[in-house]
């Protein structure tokens, strides 16, 4: 059977890892969560105290190592900076308001998007991000554009969030969701689009459910 390139671009928080990683266990294809990826890059800045605009930050890059590995207790592998799980840090609330500063870099989305195509040219894989379409696999056999609402988007990003036990405020989150959606959409580096031959998806009514079986159901068309 012919493996397939599926590239999922679209706003923050409006479930593209989580249609992604079903898709990846349906179809058992490699799954990469670029997002992660660049979060993994902006915690390590932060760690470090290297600000966006820092002259040092090209020469720093020769010293990250992200990478994503099987840990139990988790269904698919996660994402690992210089050797460290960091899945449950990069989701904080400090990282998500700094990771659209960062990953306008190109410097970084220069080395992580060599990373991801050398990841998926073989095929068989499920890539999330913002540029996934546009930039990384432009020849992706099944390009979507997901999202949702700002409010939907934020009030889920909200529930997961508290659930983990984290103390967070929804108009905090609404504010972050918003302020992300533009500047990933304006900034200079590989801004966030839909392509032409992206199908878009607006799951703020849909259940995951209903979202899986509309996607797998493209996905099948593609496989003929």
């Amino acid at each position: 059977m012919k493996k397939i390139r599926i590239a999922i671009d679209g706003h923050s928080s409006c479930g593209k890892s989580t249609i992604a990683k079903e898709i990846a266990k349906k179809l058992d294809y490699i799954y990469v969560d670029t997002g992660a990826m660049y979060r993994a890059a902006t915690l390590y800045f932060i760690r470090k105290g290297i600000r966006p605009d820092s002259e040092n930050l090209p020469q720093e890059l020769n010293d990250l190592a992200i990478e994503f590995k099987t840990v139990s207790g988790y269904p698919l592998p996660v994402v690992h900076l210089n050797g460290e799980n960091v899945e449950e840090e990069i989701r904080r609330l400090e990282v998500s308001n700094q990771v659209s500063h960062y990953s306008k870099i190109a410097a970084l989305r220069k080395k992580l998007v060599s990373q991801q195509q050398e990841i998926g040219k073989m095929g068989g894989v499920v890539m999330d991000g913002r540029d996934i379409g546009s930039v990384v696999f432009p020849e992706a056999e099944l390009k979507l554009f997901m999202t949702a609402s700002p409010e939907i988007r934020a009030k889920r990003r909200y529930d997961e969030l508290v659930q983990k036990g984290e103390s967070v405020e929804y108009e905090a989150i609404l504010e972050n969701v918003i302020q992300r959606d533009k500047e990933d959409s304006s900034r200079k580096e590989s801004p966030l689009i839909q392509v032409k031959d992206a199908v878009l998806v607006d799951n703020s009514n849909m259940t995951r459910e209903e979202q899986l079986e509309f996607v797998m159901d493209l996905i099948q068309k593609k496989l003929k």
